[in-house]
This record gives C-alpha cells, sequence and structure tokens, in this order.
C-alpha cells in the first residue's frame, strides 16, 4: 500500500507544522494541537531503529544536548511529500569525546528516555570531537513519510 502525495503533505503539515488537515472523516478533519510545541532534534551514533528511543544510541560528546524546533510554519516547511527544516538545527560544541554520529531522530522530550517518532541515516557519517559544532543547514533534514 502506498499514500498518495495529498495525503503525505497532508499528514506532514498536521505533524511538523500543526496545521489542520480537512475533510479526514468529517468536515472538520484532523485537527492541530491548540498549543503546537515543538519536536526534540537528537543526533545518534548508531541506528535507533523503530523500536528505539531519543536515547538509543544517542550522541554523547561533552555538552551535547538535543535542539527544540516548533512545530509551526516558522520551523518547517513542506512541499512535495518532504518536510524541510527552516532554519538551521545548530547543536552544542563539543567540549570532550570523540564519535561518529550516523543517524538523527526527532521526538518528544528535551532530555531522557522520550518517544522517538521518527529516524533516519545521515548520508554521511559526522565525526565529532572537541571543538566541532554538528549542524543541519536549513532545508537539510529532509523527513519523508513514502
Amino acid at each position: 500500500m502506498s499514500a498518495t502525495n495529498v495525503f503525505e503533505n497532508g499528514l506532514l503539515s498536521l505533524i511538523f507544522e500543526n496545521a489542520n488537515y480537512a475533510n479526514v472523516g468529517d468536515g472538520t478533519g484532523l485537527r492541530g494541537s491548540t498549543t503546537a510545541g515543538v519536536f526534540y532534534i537528537s543526533l545518534h551514533t548508531a541506528n535507533p531503529n523503530e523500536t528505539g528511543t531519543q536515547t538509543t544510541s544517542e550522541a554523547a560528546y561533552g555538552s551535547y544536548a538535543r535542539v527544540s524546533v516548533a512545530r509551526s510554519t516558522a520551523g518547517w516547511s513542506v512541499a512535495s511529500g518532504v518536510a524541510d527544516n527552516d532554519a538551521a538545527i545548530t547543536f552544542p560544541a563539543a567540549t570532550s569525546g570523540s564519535e561518529t554520529e550516523t543517524h538523527f531522530g526527532i521526538g518528544s522530550d528535551t532530555s531522557g528516555v522520550g518517544n522517538l517518532f521518527l529516524w533516519g541515516a545521515l548520508t554521511a557519517g559526522l565525526a565529532v570531537s572537541s571543538g566541532i559544532t554538528p549542524s543541519f543547514a536549513a532545508g537539510a533534514l529532509d523527513v519523508t513519510l513514502d
């Protein structure tokens, strides 16, 4: 089974932009949250897989922290079945440790286990050591539902 492009865009807009998706079920459709909130973006040293949490293989370099991105059109853009980050997502610079980040995650909590909603592989591994500041440029974090 496959979803249509219209359905993919509608769901991505609901999830990432907190936009209502009309005419699903009834005229009011699927409603965005009253308070949109944020997603927390994480880095991982291995694939967290479908059963993972936000802490599964999560980055552990010195000063690492998840980065929040608003669930709104200020945080994300949806077009052609892809949700993209609207601004750079910049993690704290490493103060110690050395590791290679291979995956990213999108989850619910600023720290701790939290729910991992989506995850994906980075195009290339990112070697992080003292002084390195991991980041995703605006538009570089692509999320699809295909």
